[in-house]
């Protein structure tokens, strides 16, 4: 599996334990950024990791600053990204299951690491459950296309 991760300088630690716990785990993660503390804007690294999983080099997404909020705001302009802000294992699994999420954005300031680790492996670990499901996420996808179209 290929998971693209990414992070502001809020995020850059926990990231790190992320990652690392990613690739004990064998997974292949390609790190977009950022590289330490030092302050930088969240936008950057949250449209790297989308471009990533939209045109499919990365098969999930990682993303982390210091609420989740700014990361997941950003990462859903682009076309093809559902990324789910989460702070629990529950809206973990069921942004995967109910709206085939492909990025996860976890908020630093309000998830310890222990937690983090759980909730992204809840995340790469729960499929779409199809169904009634399939429909509303057609809807999103057309919202979607109709919304960027019309400009």
């Amino acid at each position: 599996m290929k998971i693209a991760i990414g992070a502001d300088h809020a995020g850059f630690e926990l990231k790190e334990k992320v990652k690392q716990h990613l690739m004990k785990r064998g997974m292949n993660v390609n790190d977009l950024g950022t590289v330490s503390t030092e302050s930088v804007d969240y936008p950057d690294f949250a449209q790297k990791v989308a471009h990533e999983v939209s045109s499919r080099k990365a098969d999930y997404g990682v993303l982390v600053c210091g609420s989740g909020i700014g990361m997941a705001i950003t990462a859903n302009k682009v076309p093809g990204i559902r990324a789910a802000n989460v702070s629990s294992e529950v809206e973990a699994q069921l942004s995967r299951e109910h709206n085939d999420a492909n990025i996860v954005a976890i908020g630093a300031r309000i998830v310890k690491e222990t937690l983090a680790i759980d909730i992204v492996e809840r995340f790469l670990n729960t499929a779409f459950a199809h169904g009634r499901h399939d429909q509303r996420v057609a809807k999103i996808a057309k919202i979607e296309k109709e919304e960027c179209g019309a400009k």
